[in-house]
């Protein structure tokens, strides 16, 4: 059996990331907003920690939130990821553009 390409390594790390912070409120295929707050501070410090408006989370995770049961899905959880990954490639783009 071949050992799992780049690509299938970064899915399965989505998942176990996803998995590590989704049921500590007892429902494990979905975040709650504890369990998001938790998950954006601890894996993307970075951003939250630049933030200037408090309310800016409790946006992002109404916002993603496409449902509206208060909790946020698996797919959810990706619509977050893929809108920060386009970001960050966007941002790649444009410094590439400058030099």
């Amino acid at each position: 059996m071949s050992s799992p390409t780049e690509t299938e390594r970064c899915i399965e790390s989505l998942i176990a990331v996803f998995q590590k912070y989704a049921g500590k409120d007892g429902n494990n295929s979905k975040l709650s907003k504890t369990e998001f707050l938790t998950f954006m501070n601890k894996e993307l410090g970075a951003f939250t920690k630049n933030q200037k408006d408090p309310g800016v989370l409790d946006r992002m995770m109404k916002k993603l939130d496409l449902d509206s049961d208060g909790q946020l899905d698996f797919q959810e959880f990706l619509n977050l990821i893929g809108g920060l990954a386009t970001a960050c490639h966007d941002s790649f783009l444009l410094a590439q553009k400058r030099h």
